[in-house]
């Protein structure tokens, strides 16, 4: 967890270093082209922050960073699920303005850490299915775990967008309000489901004794877990929505800036 902080504070100084580093020392320059505008952002990429600066009358280069945390708790096939899901990104962009603030801007994630992660569990006595295959978590070891979805296999995922609104107003007033809507194309989402304790399965009809086998070593229990990871993974109804919005991940904006030079 340490080194994962550690990563995304050196990107973000990269950052701040590159697309900010160009506001400075140009007093030999045009002054027609701004050199420093910044701005907060709400989006579905999170709560972003971001700075831009002119390249030519027309177009800009602006960079900025996400985040957002949520804690959701559900219940799927008789299993519980406390999710967390993280949201750590860092975009960069070229703005391309036609007229009145519309613009289309190209960009990059290139830091993408998008994920859904979080504890699993299945109260002893409860009943719950795996793989389409139906179990009980053993009362006196109960089953537990992690599971996680990880929708950033590549950290760097090309994404576009368009909208209205210019963090460097060329003219009039130095506020601006910025809407975007766009794509980022970001890989298939991927499942990892760890389980430990116990399941129990009856070895026939009504009255047949109950087995109780350990999650991590009985094979058929591990096929199980796969064919569940497998449903996300392979986008097996109704998880194909879920793939689909992922792999195509949406991105809708709106934020206020400021034009300082």
């Amino acid at each position: 967890m340490r080194n994962r902080y550690r990563q995304e504070g050196a990107w973000l100084i990269a950052l701040v270093a590159v697309f900010l580093s160009p506001c400075f020392g140009q007093s030999g320059e045009s002054s027609e082209v701004p050199r420093l505008g910044a701005g907060a952002k709400i989006s579905t990429l999170g709560i972003g922050f971001e700075a831009a600066t002119g390249v030519t009358a027309q177009s800009n280069v602006r960079g900025g960073f996400n985040f957002f945390n949520y804690d959701r708790g559900f219940t799927q096939d008789g299993i519980d699920y406390g999710t967390d899901l993280r949201l750590r990104s860092i975009e960069v962009h070229y703005d391309w303005f036609f007229s009145h603030g519309f613009h289309v801007s190209p960009g990059l994630l290139i830091y993408n850490n998008n994920r859904a992660e979080g504890d699993a569990m299945v109260p002893g006595g409860r009943s719950f299915t795996l793989g389409g295959r139906s179990y009980i978590s053993d009362p006196s070891n109960p089953v537990r775990g992690t599971a996680e979805i990880d929708f950033s296999q590549k950290k760097v995922s090309p994404m576009v967008t368009i909208g209205t609104g210019n963090l460097l107003r060329r003219t009039g007033r130095r506020l601006s309000i910025n809407f975007e809507g766009g794509v980022v194309f970001e890989s298939s989402p991927q499942a990892v489901l760890n389980l430990t304790g116990s399941a129990c399965s009856s070895l026939g009809g009504v009255g047949a004794p109950i087995i109780c086998q350990p999650v991590s070593t009985t094979p058929q229990i591990q096929a199980d877990i796969q064919s569940e990871q497998n449903k996300i993974n392979s986008g097996t109804p109704p998880y194909d929505s879920v793939q689909s919005v992922l792999k195509f991940y949406p991105v809708i904006s709106i934020g206020v800036g400021w034009r300082f030079k």
